[in-house]
Order: structure tokens, then C-alpha cells, then sequence
């Protein structure tokens, strides 16, 4: 059974672009993983502090194993220092999402 990983991240809205260079940095990290990434979404109108993302596996032992090539891997260990570093992120949720289907 497929999984989709919903992420919702509340921003620190003067450092979007920070977080948005976090995002794109992600874009081949991911993959090169073993994530399955639909995608990143910046605020655009509205609410100014709120981005998500959204991340397919097979599995959630998939999802485990991928969380582990993440953590050895030297560019996402580097991304997660970035976010550390810099503090855009005030606060992630995760939620873990199977489609409905016929």
C-alpha cells in the first residue's frame, strides 16, 4: 500500500525565501533517496507563514529505510543544518496519507 507523507511546516514569514532555497535543495536530495516527492507549496495569497510538501513511498517501512539513507546522506545532512542554522522553520507536522481508491 502506497503512503504519502504530508508534511505542513509553519514558517517564520520574514524568511521565506530561506525556506524556499530549503524546498529547492530538497527537489534531487529526495529522489536520489528513495522518496517518490509530488512536490513543495509555498504561501502565495492568504496565509503568509504556512508551506507544505508531499512525499509517496510504498511502504512505511519504505518510508523508515528512506529516513535512514536521508540521515548518511551528506547534502540532506547539510539541508537539515541549513534549517537549523537559520531557524525558518517554526514548527512541522507530519501526516501519513493512503488515497482512497474504487
Amino acid at each position: 500500500m502506497t503512503v504519502t507523507v504530508f508534511i505542513r511546516y509553519q514558517l517564520d514569514p520574514f524568511k521565506r525565501a530561506l525556506f524556499e532555497q530549503y524546498s529547492k535543495n530538497w527537489l534531487t536530495i529526495i529522489p536520489k533517496c528513495g522518496g517518490d516527492l509530488l512536490g513543495y507549496w509555498m504561501p502565495h495569497e492568504g496565509t503568509n507563514n504556512i508551506a507544505f510538501a508531499l512525499i509517496s513511498f510504498e511502504s512505511l517501512a519504505a518510508y523508515e529505510s528512506y529516513r535512514a539513507r536521508l540521515r548518511a546522506d551528506s547534502e540532506g545532512m547539510a539541508n537539515f543544518n541549513f534549517a537549523e542554522e537559520n531557524r525558518f522553520i517554526l514548527a512541522e507536522e507530519r501526516t501519513f496519507l493512503r488515497q482512497v481508491v474504487a
